[in-house]
Order: C-alpha cells, then structure tokens, then sequence
C-alpha cells in the first residue's frame, strides 16, 4: 500500500511542475485533469470517498472543461505561439522567486505531514473519544455521544452537515448554484470572450 502511495504522490508532484512550466497549453490542461484524478485516488486511500468524488468530478471534470473552453475561445486549439519541436524548448524557463515561495511553504507542510499520527492510529485526536491525557473529549467524542440528543439524527454526518454547519452547506450549496449558472452563461454567450 506504501508504494502506490508513494507512486500517487510523485505522479501528482511530476504532474504539477509539466503544469507549471509546460508551454503546450492543451497538454497541461490533459495533465492537469490526471493529476487532479491522481488526488482524487490518493482521497480515496485515505478514507475520504465524498472527497474524491468532488476532487474528480470539479477538478478533473469542470475546471478542466472550463480550461479548454477557455483556450479554444481565446487562442484556439493550434496552440501556435506555444508549442515547440520537443524536448526542453517546450518548457518554460524556471521563475526563481516562484520557486522559493513554494520550497518556502512546501517545508512546515511536509513537517507537518510526517509528524502527524498514522491514519487509524488509536490515539489520534480525529478518531479517539477524548485527548491524549483522557479528561477532555475531542470533537469526535463529542460529535459520537451527542449527536442523537442534540439534533435526533441518528447519522453523525448528517448532523454535522445539516445541523452543526447548516449555514456553512448552504453557503456551499449557493457557491455551486453561482458556478452552475456562470458555466452556462459562459456557455451560451460566445461574445464574453
């Protein structure tokens, strides 16, 4: 399992820095929509399934459709000032400051990656009933033992979701709703372009 991780995880970095300094426009955008399915499996593998079904269906789906759109609308598919013969000239070159923001962020993250407890271990905080010292209970606790006297659920993620963060789902729901219409206003009217 540690290797197809691991493989995920280097296809979902390689495939992030073609995007980064490809100069073939459509190419990045194939590749963009990979990796993001690459993200959406690693979702899955770590037990988030409602994740990577949106991870696949906004990132490799919509987003990736919206990106041809764009190009087709704005430079067409030739992609003639863009593309080269091959090898490193249809690369970009390297933008240095852009590079050391990344390394700048990419260092506390992979800290905090590697210093996290493994995924089901006992007595991490997002699956144990109270904190390590065993007086306070973590939000899973509490979302475990009330769920049912406080909303009458019986399900704690539709507690969570309809109950907890119902103005947070809404706010969700309005986002997708304003995104849904703006595609198809983009859709309809060849002339925003």
């Amino acid at each position: 399992m540690i290797l197809l991780e691991l493989s995920l995880i280097a296809f979902v970095i390689v495939g992030a820095l073609f995007v980064a300094f490809a100069n073939d426009t459509v190419g990045a955008i194939v590749t963009f929509a990979a990796l993001t399915l690459g993200i959406a499996v690693i979702w899955v593998l770590l037990a988030a399934p409602d994740v990577a079904l949106i991870e696949a269906a906004i990132g490799a789906g919509v987003i990736s459709v919206l990106f041809v759109i764009a190009v087709v609308r704005t430079v067409g598919m030739s992609g003639g000032e863009g593309r080269a013969e091959g090898g490193l000239r249809s690369l970009r070159p390297v933008n240095v400051p852009a590079v050391v923001v990344v390394g700048a962020l990419a260092v506390p993250l992979a800290y905090t990656f590697v210093s996290l407890p493994e995924i089901g271990a006992a007595n991490a905080p997002a699956v144990s009933e109270t904190y390590f010292g065993g007086e306070d209970r973590t939000p899973y606790g509490y979302y475990i033992q009330e769920t049912v006297e406080d909303t009458g659920f019986t399900n704690a993620v539709v507690a969570v979701l309809v109950v907890y963060r119902g103005l947070d789902t809404l706010g969700e729901l309005i986002v997708a709703f304003a995104a849904a219409v703006s595609i198809l206003v983009v859709l309809e009217r060849g002339d925003l372009l």
